[in-house]
């Protein structure tokens, strides 16, 4: 008997997970369908990527659903275009035995006049990304004023994105008496301030723990200095040779340039971000999925619509700013019963962000280093004789061999073993013969850097829209840094303090000579301030809430050579000097700010 029997669905819907060959339900559909199902209620279900959420949703959805109503009936919201399509090609092969059900996808990147004319034709489900849908509503071309459920799904990654005021504002165009289901991976405190403001005493459902990592997935780290960052992957790469993988970095940008590196480099890779449009973004997947692409560099934001069961890897090129992302990142290998790997190339100032995962997904994660050139040749020697054995004969060739076995004829089969095996090997033995082992740095003990640092002070702060990572980010691309090279960031009301390595002073100090942003001057000056290590990013030495304490250090700017250290410059202003500079910079920053 097919499990799914028990939990009450229609032999219709039954019919459909049986031709898709589904025979036992995961966890969170045992949970979540039979409330569904039996209750007309609120839900907040909690479980992993890749655990079958859309099928616990979708299921009890088709079935309250009334065919024969060609109004909107309900209403699922997912983060990305990706997941949109997904969800709905989901739900049409659940319904293909509902006659005149008709789900509709609703995203950005595609006429938006073609989708309205979907709609008119009648769609009791329209599955949406928030901007599209809020952007429909705003020109009167779809109407949810009568739908009874509401789906907000990946909650947690559509509030991270941002969406939250277009949710509060789709949502208000929806009757109050509706019902919400929320499903997520993480419960953020985002996701329960939704719960608590658009939901009646909702039933929780948790799989898990929250925020848990699943237990199919191992999770490692190599330790290796900034500058070593994509020759570690590139190692990771070589010494798993049928790794089938998904690498994320931070930013569009280094997502580009990692993919481009890779295929230069010779392997089968692409770039998915948010530059590309529909139709890239559609043959990407498309060669990711038939496995022409074997390492497939994202951002989070693309790959939330990333659903293959057999990537064997995550590697976390770059640690997500939000450390429940992580969770999502991960949530990609490991699925449907499956075991996988999530790596991290983690930096020794970015140590404290493994403890904080560690905390978060209940997981230890484990120190491993990076493969030595030898350990590579070795692994690909035998990943070829292994190849050798698994391969069936073509006996096409047997017209050949007369012609062939006379070529070789002079030659022993060992000799005729190690020409073969020599044509592959040599090719990894001269890449890394004379190369270094990739040592791993020792655990931090300042929060960055891996020499001779220096400090910065730089008159911008929390009154200019900063924050440590927004700062970090501002110096990153200002400078041409990578993002290791900025450190120590401790963002204060009017000014902040950053560190480079010394090697990349005379950048700075030279980038940011009359310098100027938004119209405004930006002055940037070496300090003796510390830069003790603060809560996020670094701390500011004997500095603690914007004032010095007691004990604290006068920070001594030197400028490069440009300004004494007792005199404050900025822009084409003159401050004054200060006997007592701690009291006094705040002031000195307001008069100058005033002056450009």
């Amino acid at each position: 008997m097919n499990k799914f029997e028990q939990l009450g669905l229609n032999p219709s819907i039954l019919k459909a997970v049986e031709d898709m060959g589904f025979t036992s339900p995961s966890e969170i559909q045992e949970k979540a369908i039979p409330v569904l199902l039996n209750e007309d209620t609120d839900m907040v279900a909690l479980a992993q990527t890749g655990t079958g959420k859309t099928a616990a949703f979708g299921f009890p959805l088709i079935q309250k659903i009334n065919v024969s109503k060609k109004h909107t009936q309900a209403l699922i919201l997912s983060p990305t275009r990706e997941l949109c399509l997904q969800i709905t090609n989901e739900l049409k092969n659940y319904s293909k035995f509902e006659k005149g059900l008709n789900p509709v996808a609703i995203y950005g990147g595609a006429s938006i006049t073609d989708q309205a004319r979907q709609i008119e034709r009648g769609a009791q489900i329209i599955v949406a990304t928030p901007g599209r849908m809020q952007d429909m509503i705003n020109r009167n071309l779809v109407d949810i004023s009568k739908i009874e459920y509401c789906v907000l799904d990946e909650a947690d990654e559509m509030l991270n994105m941002g969406f939250f005021e277009d949710i509060k504002a789709i949502l208000s165009h929806t009757p109050k008496e509706k019902h919400t289901w929320l499903f997520s991976a993480t419960m953020p405190k985002e996701v329960a301030t939704i719960a608590q403001k658009f939901m009646r005493t909702p039933i929780e459902i948790t799989v898990g723990s929250k925020n848990q990592g699943t237990s199919n997935v191992s999770h490692e780290y190599y330790l290796v200095n900034s500058r070593q960052r994509y020759e570690a992957l590139k190692r990771l790469a070589d010494a798993n040779p049928d790794i089938f993988s998904v690498i994320f970095c931070r930013t569009k940008r280094d997502t580009q340039k990692v993919a481009e590196k890779l295929i230069e480099d010779g392997y089968s890779a692409a770039a998915l971000h948010g530059d590309l449009s529909q139709n890239q973004r559609d043959l990407v997947m498309k060669s990711f999925r038939s496995k022409q692409i074997q390492m497939l560099v994202a951002t989070d934001v693309a790959a939330r619509g990333i659903d293959v069961d057999d990537i064997t890897h995550v590697i976390n090129y770059q640690l997500p700013d939000e450390i429940e992302t992580y969770t999502h990142r991960s949530g990609r290998t490991g699925r449907a019963g499956k075991s996988g790997v999530s790596m991290v190339i983690v930096t020794k100032s970015e140590m404290r962000k493994i403890k904080s995962i560690e905390r978060i997904i209940q997981q230890k994660f484990e120190q491993k280093d990076i493969p030595d050139g030898m350990e590579i040749c070795r692994v690909q020697l035998f990943h070829l004789a292994n190849d050798i054995k698994e391969t069936k004969i073509n006996h096409e060739i047997d017209a050949y061999l007369p012609s062939i076995n006379e070529v070789l004829e002079d030659f022993t089969k060992e000799e005729l073993i190690k020409k073969f095996f020599s044509v592959e090997f040599t090719r990894f033995f001269n890449y890394y013969k004379n190369s270094e082992g990739l040592s791993s740095p020792s655990a931090p003990a300042d929060g960055g850097g891996s020499g001779d640092s220096t400090r910065y002070f730089i008159n911008v702060g929390a009154k200019d829209d900063f924050d440590w990572m927004s700062l970090k980010d501002f110096l990153k691309a200002t400078l041409d840094l990578g993002r290791d090279d900025v450190y120590k960031v401790d963002v204060k009301d009017s000014f902040s303090f950053f560190n480079t390595d010394t090697k990349n002073a005379e950048t700075v100090l030279s980038t940011f000579k009359d310098f100027k942003h938004q119209g405004r001057f930006i002055n940037v000056e070496e300090t003796t301030d510390t830069g003790g290590r603060g809560k996020r990013g670094g701390g500011g030495g004997g500095r603690k809430g914007g004032k010095f304490n007691k004990g604290g250090k006068k920070p001594d700017f030197k400028g490069g050579g440009r300004r004494r250290s007792d005199d404050f410059k900025g822009g084409s202003g003159k401050g004054k000097k200060s006997g007592n500079r701690s009291k006094n910079i705040e002031s000195s920053i307001k008069r100058r700010r005033n002056k450009n």
